[in-house]
């Protein structure tokens, strides 16, 4: 059984550990929510293990993946993506009401373990969408968010750099911060070394210190059906490339990818943060999956539904006529979540626990004997008690030269990249 956290450390960890946002938000609240920071600091102490980040598409699946980390002693992010969660969500869960929920969970279940809240691919798809984002940014941490994914992976390299370091400001330093070089789009426009160096050594010469990169290494939001999945030795090469500046990946698409290969990129590569969204949320509604939550289907390529599990056959039928009408397929399910949470929230008591206990139980396989995350909740009490604060600080200091990264020389640098972004479209889940 996982060791559990010592009484005396969890009240120096919740005395120091919240970051100011969540002390105004939650002033009486024992939920130990703390920067994202942390859950990095404590997988890259224990070594070879990653934190799973969920996406909490739900309600349900919030509720699972906190019993289950909790059963397993292991810290956790509970996630939202700008898509899923931001002004046009197709959730009920969003980037302002995530941490509340999660609050209110952690107290109502005891829950002791270290819990961080991120805005996953705050996407930047265009130098537009910048101004409107220096307005919104400081919203999300107003409302509870403690980690932040910039995304301008969309855009050309020198965009994407410059974009982060506009951004940078609007971020709290003692937060978690993910940045992104390549969209996740499959085989297509795989990221490189020289793609990865340049964002990271840009952001370093300007005094900004991400804790995780993500790469397009080949695999997809969604429903996996390539086989292509995540590029281990590719990964390996980027993350050993960006050493001298200690930073962490983060693995997007882990759906689509088996135990084995997620098992590989835990011991083989740098990775400390893993997303997985759409396996939870197809769990929490009662479908078959195999056994890394990729969604099975019918000869006729439609989902199927686990009898008395997940939610009611009625209800499944119910939401199957709303796909159907509305042309959803696939991973467009996903715009099932916000029409039918409060629906989902009216069914008996008995339907609702058999819907978080199935997310509890897949989550729990996953930190245990997959991720390697267990016990890593004393980890990162251990490091917020040893900074006596709700800031680690950064795991580097500044390498590079400010003066050889101006924007005249990052267009500059940029335009010498040899870069693929890959087929054209819109790669956000």
């Amino acid at each position: 059984m996982p060791n559990s956290i010592n009484s005396s450390d969890l009240k120096k960890a919740l005395a120091v550990g919240r970051p100011p946002n969540i002390v105004k938000l939650f002033p009486n609240s024992k939920a130990l929510i703390v920067s994202g920071k942390f859950i990095d600091r404590a997988l890259s102490a224990k070594g070879q293990a990653i934190a799973m980040a969920a996406n909490g598409r739900n309600s349900f699946v919030i509720r699972g993946a906190l019993k289950a980390a909790q059963k397993a002693n292991s810290v956790i992010i509970i996630e939202i993506a700008r898509s899923e969660g931001g002004a046009n969500a197709y959730c009920a869960v969003n980037f302002w009401n995530i941490a509340r929920q999660v609050d209110a969970i952690c107290n109502e279940l005891e829950i002791t373990i270290p819990v961080a809240i991120h805005a996953d691919h705050y996407g930047i798809k265009n130098l537009d969408d910048i101004e409107p984002a220096r307005i919104e940014i400081p919203t999300l941490f107003e409302a509870g968010v403690t980690s932040i994914a910039v995304d301008a992976s969309h855009l050309p390299d020198d965009q994407n750099l410059l974009a982060s370091i506009a951004l940078n400001p609007y971020i709290p330093q003692w937060a978690g911060l993910e940045t992104e070089v390549g969209e996740i789009k499959g085989k297509t426009g795989l990221s490189t070394v020289e793609e990865a160096l340049f964002l990271i050594q840009g952001l370093n010469a300007h005094n900004i210190f991400p804790d995780w990169i993500a790469l397009n290494n080949g695999t997809t939001h969604g429903i996996e059906a390539s086989g292509q999945g995540i590029q281990v030795p590719l990964t390996g090469e980027i993350h050993d490339a960006l050493a001298p500046y200690q930073l962490s990946g983060a693995q997007h698409g882990t759906s689509g990818n088996n135990s084995d290969r997620l098992r590989q990129i835990a011991s083989e590569t740098r990775t400390t943060k893993a997303n997985v969204a759409t396996a939870l949320q197809m769990i929490s509604w009662g479908l078959e999956v195999n056994d890394y939550g990729n969604a099975i289907l019918d000869d006729n390529g439609n989902f199927i539904k686990v009898v008395d599990e997940g939610v009611t056959e009625e209800m499944w039928a119910e939401m199957s006529a709303y796909a159907e009408n509305a042309g959803l397929k696939g991973g467009n399910y996903k715009k099932l979540n916000l029409p039918f949470e409060n629906k989902l929230l009216g069914q008996p008591q008995a339907v609702r626990d058999r819907m978080v206990n199935r997310v509890e139980a897949f989550i729990y396989n996953m930190l245990v004997n997959v991720f390697n995350g267990q016990d890593t909740a004393s980890l990162a009490i251990d490091a917020i008690i040893k900074s006596d604060s709700y800031d680690s600080g950064p795991k580097v200091n500044r390498i590079e030269n400010p003066d050889e990264w101006t924007e005249e020389k990052i267009i500059n640098q940029a335009s010498l990249i040899d870069s693929d972004k890959g087929e054209e479209g819109d790669f956000d889940d």
